[in-house]
Formats: C-alpha cells, structure tokens, sequence
C-alpha cells in the first residue's frame, strides 16, 4: 500500500521497507502492518493532540515528569515548545512502560523504536501467523474464561508493583494469543504513587477486566481482585508474587475524629513554632 507521510522517515532511515496493511485506527492512534527486513511489525502512529479524541487526558498525566526543569516549566506553562514537550511525553511514555512492563514479566508487545511520533513495535500474532484477535473477539469457555482472567490479574499485580496501572484496561486492548492474554495500548498509563485518580483507575482497570470474563465464569463477578490488591499495595506488603483470595471487606473500624484533629492542632502548632523560630533568627541578625 501506499507508504502514509508519517511512516516515510522510517522508511528513508532503513527500519521500515514496507507497508502492508492498515490494521485498525484508535482513538489515540492508526496501526499498520509493515515488514522490517524479514521480520514483520506493527507501526503505532500517534494522532495529534488536537486529533485525539482520548477523553480526560490531562487526568493520566498527572503526577508525570520530565528530567529537564525547562521543559518541565515549559509544559506547565502550556507554551508552543511546553505543547512540543507534552506530545514526546505522552509518546514516550508508552515505550518507557513498554519496556519496564516487559522487564516485571507482563506479556506485552516488544517496542523496537520510536521515531518523529511513530512506535515500531512487536506485531502479536496467532500459531498461523496471523494478527491476534481482541480479546473481545474470542469465545471463551468457562474454564479458560477463569485461567486468562487469572492470568490478567496476575500481569495487572505485576504492574502495580512496578508503580503503573493501565487505566484504560478492557476487552478491547486485550490481544488474544496463543499462550493467552497481551495487554497493549500503555500511552495513558499511571503512575500510582503520584496519580490522585490512581485507586479508581485500578478498580476500574480489574472491574472491566472481572466484568468480561464473568459473562462466561459468572462465579468471577463476585470477586474484588482491585480492593484487596490497593489494600496490599497501600500496606507495602504486594508483591509480583502475590496470591489473591478475589475477597476484601472493607474496613469497619470507627475512625477517631478526635485523634485527627488533635494530629492536625499539633501539626499547625508545630508549623507555627517553626515560624516563630525563623522569625526570631532574622532579628537577631539584624
């Protein structure tokens, strides 16, 4: 087919020779099928901001940063070269999560590249060699419904525990090989420590993951897989390795109204002494 504007660069540096199809238009970008020397790929080229029809966008960003304190000031600000810095970020982060997911042992597409917006990435395929299905083209029996959902959990601990949740996560970036479930689409992903939204987004994440695979299990709507992993996570006691039960209570301790408030008085207290104690050191030198 005819070779699309933004996969020529790769093109005239040698990593791409061919285009062969045009796999699927997302939201956040369009994804070929193009062959590297013997080897075939996908491409994942990124949509402009303004093209992009992603909702909430500046809701997964937070909490992201930059190295560089210019480009940081720069995005925040929201200058013509902070735009320029927000469009690398939002595309490099999916490659840096690519990367990191791969090294905690989530099954996800191996990236090779990324140039001038455009992602060259492992193409998942089946044992025939052709594209893998969604996982919401798959029929599933009860029993591989239950041994993939596991499987999903597991991969979304490990990324947990590698400080990112998906926050997209649903049948539909779900591919379906022939060893089971790859999770794809990362450029949204979070970070959990510095992200406010990060619990909703897991409990979203496993909640639309539980919902899927119950149609086929019924048995899994029932399990609470998000609940008890933040609760791990939260205590630092969840690790890759860890075995979830699918059951959480919540807690139904009474909180100790008293005790917070007298913490925050002594806090302030505290903050204000500090003041006082400034305060007092300048006029002595003066």
């Amino acid at each position: 087919m005819k070779i699309p504007n933004r996969i020529q660069p790769l093109v005239d540096d040698g990593l791409v020779d061919e285009v062969i199809s045009r796999l699927m238009s997302g939201k956040e970008a369009d994804v070929y099928v193009v062959r590297c020397g013997e080897d075939i790929r996908c491409a994942k080229v990124y949509k402009e901001a303004a093209k992009r029809s992603f909702k909430q966008a500046v809701v997964y960003q937070e909490g992201r940063k930059v190295r560089n304190s210019r480009s940081q000031r720069a995005m925040e600000k929201g200058s013509r070269y902070g735009r320029r810095q927000h469009e690398e970020v939002w595309q490099n982060t999916e490659v840096d999560a690519l990367f990191k997911l791969a090294a905690a042992g989530v099954r996800v597409p191996t990236p090779y590249v990324c140039l001038d917006g455009v992602l060259l990435m492992e193409l998942i395929t089946d044992g025939e060699g052709n594209v893998a299905p969604r996982l919401n083209d798959v029929a599933l029996s009860p029993e591989q419904a239950r041994a993939d959902h596991d499987k999903v959990i597991g991969y979304v601990v490990r990324m947990l525990c590698a400080g990112l949740i998906h926050g997209d996560l649903s049948e539909f970036n779900v591919l379906v090989d022939d060893q089971g479930p790859v999770i794809i689409d990362l450029p949204q992903v979070v970070d959990a420590a510095a992200n406010n939204q990060a619990r909703a987004m897991l409990v979203r994440d496993v909640e639309n993951m539980r919902n899927y695979y119950g149609m086929y299990a019924p048995d899994l709507l029932a399990t609470r897989y998000a609940q008890e992993m933040w609760a791990l996570y939260e205590e630092g006691e969840l690790t890759p390795e860890t075995r979830l039960s699918g059951q959480f209570t919540e807690s139904t301790a009474a909180i100790d109204l008293d005790g917070v408030l007298q913490e925050i008085e002594s806090a302030e207290e505290e903050v204000m002494a500090r003041r006082a104690r400034a305060r007092a050191e300048q006029e002595d030198q003066y």
